[in-house]
């Protein structure tokens, strides 16, 4: 049970493709973003899609598996954990971030079968 303290997974749609940065050391790190949907009814039986929004990191292998394979309104599932951090901005504001650190990756869809 200590693995399940925070962990998250996720299957939803890239909203942008990876921005990949390769750092002094070598080591990689990917940013993307993706969309999850959840359907339901509402009380009239109207069918409502709600969508939510997810920050993510992607450090070494996994974001060379990101680089090479993912791009825009891929469909993927992931685990991760959630990361918090905050910065001050250029007008000297504290700006707070939560992110999923990806940890495993798996391609679906059927253009990434092939993959």
């Amino acid at each position: 049970m200590y693995a399940l303290k925070n962990k998250v997974q996720l299957i939803g749609n890239l909203g942008i493709n990876p921005e990949i940065k390769t750092l002094d050391n070598g080591k990689k790190m990917a940013r993307f973003s993706m969309a999850t949907n959840e359907t339901y009814r509402n009380a009239k039986g109207e069918k409502v899609v709600e969508t939510q929004w997810h920050n993510l990191i992607a450090w070494g292998k996994v974001a060379e598996i990101a680089e090479k394979y993912l791009q825009k309104g891929s469909e993927v599932a992931l685990e991760g954990k959630l990361i918090n951090r905050s910065y001050t901005d250029k007008e000297g504001n504290k700006k707070y971030i939560t992110e999923i650190q990806v940890n495993e990756l798996l391609m679906l869809g059927k253009e990434n079968a092939k993959a």
